[in-house]
């Protein structure tokens, strides 16, 4: 709120929105948002996006969404 009205936040790249992508460099830095969004082509393996359709369901049911991302789907002990 800003002088009584609500007002949207900026990130620090003054956009009003943020993708939900975090990258790890290979330094082991974390990166979040655009600038994730940007290591598609020179860090694919360590990009993740989409993770939040995965959430609460178990690997039977994320076999063909699983093979549309970039890294690795594993297990746990629940089977999910």
């Amino acid at each position: 709120m800003e002088g009584g009205k609500p007002t949207i936040v900026t990130n620090p790249e003054g956009q009003r929105t943020m993708p939900s992508v975090v990258a790890y460099t290979k330094n082991g830095d974390r990166l979040v948002g655009q600038i994730a969004k940007r290591q598609v082509v020179v860090n694919l393996e360590n990009k993740f996006f989409s993770v939040k359709r995965f959430v609460g369901r178990k690997m039977s049911e994320m076999d063909e969404e699983s093979k549309q991302v970039s890294y690795k789907a594993v297990r746990d002990e629940n089977n999910n």
